[in-house]
This record gives C-alpha cells, sequence and structure tokens, in this order.
C-alpha cells in the first residue's frame, strides 16, 4: 500500500513499486507499463501523481513515453558484479564490457573517526588516506566509492591509483599483492545529490550500497570501502568462494 503519511513523495513510492514491477518482469508479456489510468486505479491517486512517478523513470532511462503505444520498458541489460572471498571490480565486470576505467575524484588525509578504527583496527588519532573515485564500462557510471587506508602503511596510494585506474593494481605497487574480503554488507536507498551528479541519475533513483572490509593475507584490515551502484544497472551475485 502507498504509505502517505511515510515521509516520502507518494510520487516517489509509485516509481519504486513500478521499478520493482519491472525489475521482476512483471509486465513483460506487453513490453510496457500499464496506462496512467489503470495504474492511478491501482496506486489509488490521480493520473498527474502516475505522471510523476513515469517523468522519473523516464528520466532514468528506465521507461520511454511513445506516441500512440504508452510508455515502454527500455531494456537495458545490468553488469553482473560478483561478490566473493576475492571481490575486484575489474575482474568482476571482466568481459562484459570493453572499457573499464577508474577516476579519482579526490584524494586527503584525515584523522580516523571511532567507527573507522574499530574497523580498520587503528588506534585513536591514527591517520588514514581517503580515496573518492567513479568507476565506469563502456561509459557508463557503474560505482562511486569512497575508500579509506591506513596511511602509515600505504602512503602514495592515491597517486598509485590515479596511474593504474585500479585499487587492486594500487594495492600490487605498494606490495599487496593479494588480500581477501572479510565483510560486505548491501543495502539499498535512494540517490542523494553526489549520487545524481557523478551517476548521472535522476532524483529519487535507487542506488545499492555496500560497505566492505578488505584484509590482507595475515587478516590484518587494509581498506574499508563504502560503493554506491545505481541499482538498473548492476546487480550482485554473492558467491561463497
Amino acid at each position: 500500500m502507498i504509505q502517505r503519511q511515510k515521509g516520502v513523495a507518494v510520487w516517489r513510492q509509485i516509481a519504486d513499486r513500478i521499478r520493482a514491477q519491472i525489475a521482476a518482469g512483471a509486465y513483460d508479456a506487453t513490453g510496457r507499463v500499464p496506462p496512467e489510468t489503470a495504474l492511478a486505479e491501482e496506486f489509488g491517486v490521480n493520473r498527474h501523481t502516475v505522471r510523476a512517478a513515469l517523468s522519473a523513470l523516464s528520466q532514468e532511462g528506465i521507461v520511454r513515453a511513445v506516441q500512440g503505444s504508452g510508455t515502454l520498458i527500455e531494456r537495458r541489460d545490468r553488469f553482473d558484479f560478483p561478490i566473493g572471498r576475492r571481490t575486484r571490480f575489474t575482474e568482476g565486470i571482466g568481459t562484459q564490457a570493453r572499457d573499464i576505467k577508474g577516476v579519482l575524484l579526490s584524494s586527503c588525509e584525515e584523522v580516523v573517526t571511532a567507527d573507522l578504527a574499530e574497523r580498520l583496527d587503528l588506534p585513536s588519532g591514527a591517520r588514514v588516506l581517503r580515496l573518492d573515485a567513479l568507476r565506469t564500462a563502456d561509459g557508463r557510471a557503474l560505482s562511486r566509492s569512497t575508500t579509506w587506508f591506513p596511511a602509515e602503511r600505504f602512503a602514495g596510494i592515491d597517486e598509485a591509483f590515479r596511474k593504474t585506474q585500479s585499487i587492486t593494481r594500487a594495492l600490487a605497487l605498494l606490495g599487496v599483492a593479494d588480500y581477501l574480503r572479510a565483510v560486505t554488507e548491501i543495502s539499498a536507498i535512494h540517490a542523494e545529490p553526489d549520487d545524481v551528479a557523478d551517476l548521472g541519475l535522476a532524483p529519487g533513483a535507487i542506488v545499492l550500497v555496500t560497505k566492505a572490509l578488505n584484509t590482507d593475507l595475515a587478516g590484518l584490515p587494509i581498506q574499508y570501502a563504502i560503493t554506491r551502484f545505481p541499482a538498473d544497472r548492476v546487480q550482485f551475485t554473492i558467491r561463497n568462494a
């Protein structure tokens, strides 16, 4: 049911519901979403509200209004991103794209927060290097990440990433030839202003958020990252190995 006192605009709730139904294949038989009048009746709202929801989905590239044909579903295959014991962006996307790039948006050194100190097993007052990066595949923005590394151990990793466009290759240049994924937390939220700008999304789009901790082979934490993926472009596959 649509909740009018939920704190989320009604049109956005409807857009979320239609997006989920498209992802579930609810309209595959016709290749289009139901008419505005049918959706208005289904959700108990007026056509103007439905039109706002469809307009947002159109901005996201999920649907397209065609005169005389209704609102068609845009078929775009999502990239499959595997998450497992050794999670790597470039290797994960692999042959799904011809041109994979990593762009360093910004970097800085800062004092570790209490939460980061616990995750990275660092003492209070320790320094960390923060990297903000954007990754693209065949020109499509697939992720925006904020990553922290212990500064004492990984001095220069920002330049290594800028040079290699890969966290894995940057770590290798600094002496970490292999590393393991210790924890991955996954959630979904509405796109925030930085997501809209950097990932090319419409306001209200859904992004998948991962919070991930990587360790070296001795079990020492080396990297903590919060990464945002456009839900209409990326899907996750969880692997045990």
